[in-house]
């Protein structure tokens, strides 16, 4: 059984409702849920959510919510993984083993059917235990610089600051999309950036992380421009 944990508390502090609010015209948990069912790999999409309305809009969209969040697993502080191994056990308890299972954010809008197909590709032909989506940096981080509180700036690593470009290693970080993972190993708490993980790079056009307003405007002129690129009349 292969199964989609997508993890929507009720509680987001920054972006109030973030879960269910509306981005180019329907809720942005309805994005992720869709690019699940398309992608036809999965037994059953499950939200874990401790919030009545947001299972109800997820539901409105084709995913399960057979149960209520714990509290205790729904604070600031309680990691993805924790929440997805949650997700495997319950299952479990009820006779029902997941082999392979995909942890994808909900304020994912960009994610593709295609990601997660190519994400499951390389997780069971690399071997991996886990297998995420990461993107690369546009400028490189050994040249990062700090700025002061007096307005004065330094090098984060001064032995690199002036090395040219092309000879600094490219660095990548975590694109925020979607984990798939073994689901030994998310019941065992193994890391996901690790060794035993392989990372799935994606365009830089089609990442973007939401943590506040301008991030969310960002995201939706993103998001306006991959549909007037993908439209019929984009490609005579």
């Amino acid at each position: 059984m292969i199964v989609a944990v997508i993890p929507a508390r009720g509680g987001s502090k920054r972006i109030p409702r973030k879960n269910i609010r509306l981005f180019a015209g329907k809720p942005i948990i309805a994005y992720p849920i869709t690019a699940a069912r398309d992608c036809g790999l999965f037994t059953r999409i499950i939200v874990t959510t401790d919030d009545e309305e947001i299972a109800s809009v997820a539901r409105a969209f084709g995913a399960e919510t057979p149960f209520r969040r714990p509290a205790e697993l729904a604070d600031d502080h309680t990691g993805t993984n924790e929440v997805t191994a949650h997700a495997l056990e319950w299952i479990a308890g009820r006779g029902m083993q997941a082999t392979v299972a995909c942890c994808i954010y909900p304020t994912a809008p960009l994610i593709t059917r295609c990601d997660l197909r190519r994400g499951y590709e390389l997780l069971i032909s690399s071997g991996k235990s886990f297998a995420f989506s990461a993107a690369r940096f546009s400028f490189p981080v050994q040249r990062a610089i700090r700025v002061a509180a007096d307005g004065g700036v330094a090098p984060f690593f001064p032995q690199w600051i002036e090395r040219r470009t092309q000879d600094l290693e490219e660095a990548y970080h975590d694109a925020g999309a979607f984990y798939w993972g073994r689901a030994e190993a998310f019941r065992t708490g193994l890391p996901v950036f690790a060794a035993h993980s392989a990372a799935l790079v994606l365009p830089p056009h089609r990442v973007q992380d939401i943590d506040t307003l301008e991030d969310w405007e960002h995201a939706e002129r993103l998001y306006a421009a991959l549909q007037i690129a993908d439209s019929p009349q984009a490609r005579v």
